[in-house]
């Protein structure tokens, strides 16, 4: 074929999907699997947010609204931030793009920690621009090596909070020095999609700096905690010189009208959500008594997954696998000791580490 892309699109690894858990049970000759792997919400979606869905469908020949106008309302009633200064996105991942569009450009440089969400570094390429890596330090975000990375050429730098997938934090006063070392020019990008999960009173509070420093852009998604990760629906806080830049770039019905009303009907399930954190609270303190009961290591963490080291993390995933437990091994993040678990009902963490204790 004559026509070529250019060196830096050709050159991207693209993001490779797991297989529907139908079909693995098929492979696998299994029944009944349960899946804690892409640390979503067992509890499903709020109530609320599904009774929105199913009074919107008869709607659904008609484009969704282009700006978000209840949602981003009912996002300013529970922030009390403006409007202006909010861009919705089909899922979080979205508005990375639209940040990597209007301000990356060939030559460019980006900076993130490394291993984290993967999208960053698909998203800075697609720009022409260059990822800087930046390796964690004992399973956390690195500060002091980012701002060592910075150069003439950076424009971005993106920090994971709490990180995925070690489920680690940034502290207050850590980001506060963190923030006096980096240019001006360069936006700060939080991705905080499971902030709803910190239990750490120590954690950085995003929204505090949002008023006062005008690099931050603050990323979050109804994905986790609100149950919504198949409608794809994620949301912005930023300066309204960054919103108003975006939304230049942004396609006009990037969210459709289904995550709209569900998001904004999720919002005031209060409900629902304290039921969420307590069973994954609850989950994360039930999982570290019986690992230290099994004698295995494991990363405390803030989010709602933990990673465990089994040792041997593509071995007992398969093995796990034929157990009808769906986990994600961690070798391609570059920890091969270490598996990753989301935090399922009670029963389904039960049948994890009976299966665990079984392949081990």
């Amino acid at each position: 074929m004559k026509v070529q892309a250019p060196e830096y699109i050709a050159g991207i690894k693209p993001y490779v999907p797991g297989k529907p858990m139908e079909e693995l049970e098929r492979e696998m000759g299994i029944r009944n699997s349960i899946k804690l792997a892409s640390n979503e919400n067992p509890l499903g979606p709020s109530p609320k947010a599904m009774a929105a869905v199913q009074k919107e469908l008869r709607k659904v020949n008609r484009y969704p609204e282009g700006g978000g106008y209840y949602l981003t309302r009912k996002l300013s009633e529970k922030y009390n931030i403006p409007p202006e200064n909010m861009v919705l996105g089909n899922g979080s991942d979205d508005i990375i793009g639209m940040l990597t569009k209007a301000f990356l450009q060939p030559g460019d440089e980006a900076i993130m920690p490394f291993p984290s969400f993967l999208m960053y570094e698909i998203m800075v390429q697609v720009a022409g621009a260059t990822p800087v890596m930046v390796p964690l330090s004992l399973f956390a975000i690195d500060l002091d090596a980012m701002t060592e990375m910075v150069t003439e050429k950076t424009r971005m730098i993106f920090i994971t909070h709490p990180n995925n997938p070690t489920g680690s934090i940034i502290t207050e006063n850590d980001f506060c020095a963190f923030l006096k070392r980096i240019p001006e020019q360069v936006i700060v990008v939080l991705d905080e999609a499971y902030i709803e999960f910190v239990r750490d009173s120590s954690s950085l509070y995003s929204l505090s700096h949002l008023k006062t420093d005008a690099r931050i852009v603050i990323l979050r998604t109804f994905s986790k905690a609100y149950g919504l990760a198949g409608l794809r629906i994620g949301y912005g806080f930023m300066d309204t010189r960054i919103s108003s830049l975006l939304h230049r770039v942004r396609q006009p019905f990037n969210v459709n009208t289904l995550a709209q009303h569900a998001a904004t009907a999720a919002l005031d399930d209060i409900d629902f959500l304290e039921k969420t954190l307590a069973l994954v609270h609850d989950g994360l303190d039930f999982s570290y008594t019986v690992l230290d009961r099994m004698g295995l290591s494991y990363l405390p963490s803030q989010a709602n997954f933990l990673m465990i080291n089994v040792g041997n993390a593509d071995l007992v995933f398969q093995k796990l696998l034929q157990e009808g437990v769906i986990v994600r091994s961690m070798t391609s993040y570059g920890f091969p000791d270490y598996i990753r678990l989301t935090i399922g009902l009670k029963s389904e963490n039960e049948r994890f580490f009976k299966a665990l204790e079984k392949v081990l």
